[in-house]
């Protein structure tokens, strides 16, 4: 009788167990948090306290992303299996900031880059991404990842790179120098910021000398706070046209604007945390960059379809 008690005993005590880690299972979702914003007012006097929080996030995703590790391998030796059956799908490899990884997408659409992905797919384009968009990254720290392998190896086969960097790189100036805001820090951070960005051109190019590289330009996230304050815009028109030159010395190298989309009055275009684009916002950056970059994908679909036929 004792025996069949402490067995019925220790059968409802798994059953429980069993209960309670399918529940959290349920309740917890591992994607959601990576593109979480903390949701503040565009208030002058609290921007510090949102840059804190803003970076308080990016270091927790970084912090947390030991937990997914092994739900992202399973996902990428799915997509490399999937990856096998499509030799001739056009490759494009998206990197660089939160605005690469999609924060702020209220939609969870993975920002610009699933409405890019998404468009080319509704058109029945064999079009594959590969996202290495990390929130928080500066220049120096993207640098320092062109150096993972499977980064490095994804870059060596796309026909297709775009590239979301050096906004961290501005609000770290911004935040150190908070109290007295003006043009030269910027100026300094700047010069810095361009070396940094033809080393990451050029390790591109290293790796992949016939890819093409798109930039993908600053908007301004400040402007809610510091609305009187004309020099900031005239700071990311700086960093914006750092970039542009920088395009330019390359012949397959391109520049693509996204400021003027966020000067549309009347339309909510931040997420809660009045620095990340929202889901509008975001689909605004992905038809900018379609415009850009939807003629060499064409071309390289005719040149493919001619040599299919040509095969035939």
């Amino acid at each position: 009788m004792n025996r069949n008690r402490i067995w019925l005993l220790l059968s409802s005590s798994f059953f429980l167990l069993l209960l309670i880690i399918g529940m959290l299972f349920l309740w917890v979702d591992p994607i959601a948090p990576s593109n979480q914003t903390a949701k503040t007012e565009p208030e002058e006097e609290n921007i510090e306290e949102v840059i804190d929080q803003v970076q308080e996030k990016d270091q927790e995703e970084i912090e947390n992303e030991e937990d997914h590790n092994l739900s992202e391998n399973i996902k990428n030796a799915v997509e490399n299996t999937v990856g096998l059956f499509l030799r001739n799908d056009y490759k494009i490899v998206a990197i660089g900031d939160s605005l690469t990884q999609g924060v702020g997408d209220n939609a969870n659409n993975d920002g610009y880059v699933g409405r890019i992905e998404d468009t080319f797919s509704n058109e029945d384009y064999r079009v594959d991404i590969d996202n290495f968009g990390k929130r928080g990254n500066r220049s120096d720290q993207l640098l320092k990842r062109l150096e993972d392998e499977e980064i490095r190896e994804s870059i060596e086969e796309a026909d297709m790179v775009l590239l979301t960097i050096g906004a961290n790189d501005i609000m770290n100036v911004v935040k150190n120098n908070f109290m007295n805001l003006n043009e030269e820090p910027f100026a300094i951070e700047r010069t810095a910021y361009e070396q940094r960005l033809r080393e990451i051109f050029d390790t591109i190019f290293a790796l992949n000398p016939d890819t093409e590289i798109y930039l993908i330009g600053f908007f301004n996230p400040f402007e809610g706070y510091f609305e009187d304050i004309d020099e900031l815009d005239q700071i990311l028109t700086n960093w914006n046209n750092t970039g542009r030159r920088l395009t330019l010395q390359y012949a397959q190298a391109h520049f693509v604007p996204t400021n003027d989309l966020f000067q549309i009055e009347d339309v909510s275009l931040l997420a809660d945390d009045n620095f990340h684009p929202n889901a509008t916002g975001y689909t605004l950056i992905a038809e900018r960059t379609l415009t850009y970059i939807r003629p060499t994908i064409e071309a390289a679909r005719e040149q493919s379809d001619e040599s299919v036929t040509g095969e035939e």
